[in-house]
């Protein structure tokens, strides 16, 4: 077999590049009827596989989303550093249609990000939206009876009407979650960044050809492309799926009982679902998609 393996040519012997690679898609921290919700309980398995996988030579990360839960964000973000630094692995964070806000944030986990031109990138800021109705309760002679402990307890009740003490206990606690990604993409982009915090750091998002200039991505290019460029034409690439959606997680609520589902299954649960996708749809539609 040794003699026979010398006779064949080395690209026949030579073991080929790998390159693992996790695909982040949708927002994050929030699910729908029909697909799971990307948060680090999701997607653990998938990042520690990526980055066991013998032979790799870099982990590649392509994401598509328009951000979402800053908590769920970031600790993805810490999952991927991490692991990167104890294996030893460079990242390299490629953005679809969208990487902003949250999905931006999973893109600095990579020590180089590219984009297509067309790419929308950026949006680095917090933001709550929501709807009030006391004057619709009002109109339609609906009273409503709120009892709490503790006086904030109703902070933002859609149904009562706005306070201003509770408006500026929101807008504290966004400055505080703004300034810790500030932190992240200076730590991550350091003297990349070709603009004043003034610029970059409004909520504002770019085109990829925009986002190369303002140093918050490294180039225009994708996946196959930049990885063939650097590992050669014969890289090979491994997808490491991120888990089934939310029909298979919902298939273990059903039931035998009486009508055929438990408590927190499709019934009880799909009007959650619904308004989740709602919100989802929402993220979306803030970048023309």
């Amino acid at each position: 077999m040794t003699v026979l393996k010398s006779l064949l040519p080395k690209s026949w012997t030579k073991p080929r590049p790998l390159v693992p690679v996790l695909r982040f898609s949708g927002p994050i921290g929030m699910s729908s009827p029909f697909k799971q919700e990307l948060s680090l309980p999701t997607v653990a398995a998938a990042i520690d596989k990526a980055f066991g996988m013998r032979g790799a030579k870099a982990v590649a990360i392509q994401i598509n989303s328009p951000g979402g839960a800053a908590v769920q964000s970031t600790l993805i973000h810490k999952r991927i550093r991490a692991l990167a630094e104890e294996k030893d692995l460079k990242v390299y964070s490629f953005c679809e249609d969208v990487a902003a806000s949250g999905g931006y944030m999973l893109s600095l986990a990579g020590d180089e990000i590219y984009a297509d031109q067309s790419s929308i990138v950026g949006s680095i800021g917090v933001i709550a939206a929501g709807f009030g109705f006391p004057g619709l309760m009002e109109k339609i002679g609906v009273e409503r009876r709120v009892y709490t402990a503790g006086k904030s307890k109703d902070t933002l009740d859609p149904f009562l009407p706005e306070k201003p003490a509770d408006v500026e206990r929101i807008k504290a606690i966004q400055v505080d979650v703004h300034e810790a990604f500030i932190d992240m993409v200076k730590s991550r982009r350091g003297a990349k960044l070709t603009k004043s915090d003034d610029e970059l750091f409004t909520g504002a998002f770019w085109s990829g050809k925009v986002a190369v200039e303002l140093g918050l991505i490294d180039g225009l290019s994708d996946l196959r492309t930049k990885m063939r460029d650097v590992f050669g034409e014969d890289v090979r690439f491994k997808l490491v799926s991120t888990g089934g959606g939310l029909l298979r997680r919902n298939k273990k609520s059903v039931s035998a009982g009486a009508g055929g589902f438990e408590l927190g299954g499709w019934p009880q649960g799909f009007a959650a679902d619904v308004i989740s996708a709602i919100e989802a749809r929402s993220l979306w539609s803030r970048f023309g998609l």
